[in-house]
């Protein structure tokens, strides 16, 4: 997945007060500072915190 980097430069977690840069990995977009996942549909970011995920807290290869 290859987004604009200016876009990817002002986008930034919607679920975190401090709104938080999010960063590329494979077709998603991730924060580091909550762990929520954001799909990319179609070359679209979806930052709506209800389409997000989060990472199984049991998982020890996020940090």
């Amino acid at each position: 997945m290859v987004l604009d980097p200016k876009l990817l430069e002002i986008l930034a977690c919607p679920a975190c007060d401090d709104r938080p840069p999010l960063r590329l990995e494979g077709e998603t977009l991730v924060c580091d500072e909550c762990r929520r996942v954001y799909p990319i549909n179609n070359g679209i970011p979806v930052l709506l915190t209800e389409e997000a995920s989060q990472p199984d807290p049991t998982d020890s290869t996020h940090q």
